[in-house]
């Protein structure tokens, strides 16, 4: 066996998954990147606005893909490129839920195919503050310049796959999830639901409450995927989200999570709102200029060697959909 994968990245054109505008991919064989392709799409019909956030974030405008082809179309192209080969992403949720979301409003079915979490796979090889791609990738010694372009993205997962197969003495995808007691997901093959409500899944993207009140910490979901990075931890937020905090309490308690509403010493990760960026740890402040209680005391358990992940609100986001 040898190391051989494909690491993709999408960027989207709003806050609802099935809006792919940009997606790159990088494809490895016997743990060395060899090709890589890169295509800009029209988001699936109803789904194609885009939000000047996201815009912010890539810097993909509609005028860029104005007379590109739909998704639907490009979609052909991807699966081409990827052949039978196991997919790779950096937080797989969110790549592998736009693929379904994307093709659920283009009304078109999908191949199935197997799949790695990059998240996952660092929170067991590196000590970070933040498994953030910018995070990982330095640790991974892979450069990443222009984070959340699609190309890149997809280049510096690929890169962190191969830096953590090498520090497991892995030399397959199979071979490194062996070693690591991990079960290699696998995505079925997609199949378009005509009574799915697909118009409604763009609507929860821009709703803004004031600072929020804890409320109850639901139990977690038993039957939650074990794949997803949020399956298993301990869950603290702080400051706003787009969402009130207690959708965002049963939502990743909905992915197997555990919210609790204090920092502890059982607390694993944190989530930060009023938009907090992992580089931030760094300077032990928000970019807003203040850090709230919680932060601050997650920096100091840092300090005395705990574990805790600092997600932002957007990798929050992307990994409850």
């Amino acid at each position: 066996m040898s190391l051989d994968f494909t690491a993709i990245d999408f960027e989207t054109a709003n806050g609802f998954r099935g809006s792919p505008c940009a997606v790159g991919l990088s494809r490895v064989r016997d743990g060395r990147i060899v090709e890589e392709a890169f295509w800009l799409m029209r988001p699936p019909v109803g789904h194609d606005h885009f939000d000047q956030r996201n815009i912010q974030i890539h810097g993909v405008t509609p005028q860029q893909v104005a007379t590109q082809p739909r998704f639907a179309e490009v979609f052909d192209e991807i699966t081409g490129f990827l052949g039978d080969d196991i997919l790779v992403a950096h937080n797989a949720a969110f790549d592998t839920g736009v693929i379904k979301a994307a093709l659920q409003a283009s009304a078109r079915s999908g191949p199935g195919f197997s799949y790695a979490c990059t998240v996952i796979l660092a929170r067991r090889s590196y000590s970070l503050p933040s498994y953030s791609l910018p995070f990982v990738a330095e640790a991974a010694g892979v450069p990443l310049i222009h984070h959340h372009d699609a190309i890149e993205d997809a280049r510096a997962c690929a890169g962190i796959l191969i830096d953590i197969a090498a520090r497991q003495n892995a030399d397959s995808l199979e071979d490194l999830y062996q070693r690591l007691n991990l079960a290699l997901p696998v995505m079925p093959a997609f199949v378009p639901d005509p009574d799915q409500p697909v118009a409604q899944a763009a609507a929860s993207a821009s709703n803004w409450f004031g600072w929020p009140e804890e409320g109850p910490n639901p139990e977690p979901n038993p039957a939650a995927d074990s794949n997803h990075p949020l399956f298993g931890q301990t869950v603290v937020f702080t400051g706003n989200l787009q969402i009130s905090r207690g959708t965002a309490k049963q939502r990743a308690a909905l992915m197997g999570a555990r919210p609790a509403s204090s920092v502890t010493a059982k607390t694993t990760v944190l989530v930060v709102g009023d938009g907090f960026i992992a580089a931030d740890l760094k300077l032990g402040k928000t970019t807003a200029g203040r850090i709230t209680a919680k932060a601050r005391r997650v920096l100091e358990l840092h300090e005395r060697g705990q574990k805790i992940e600092v997600l932002s609100e957007g990798e929050f986001m992307q990994m409850i959909g």
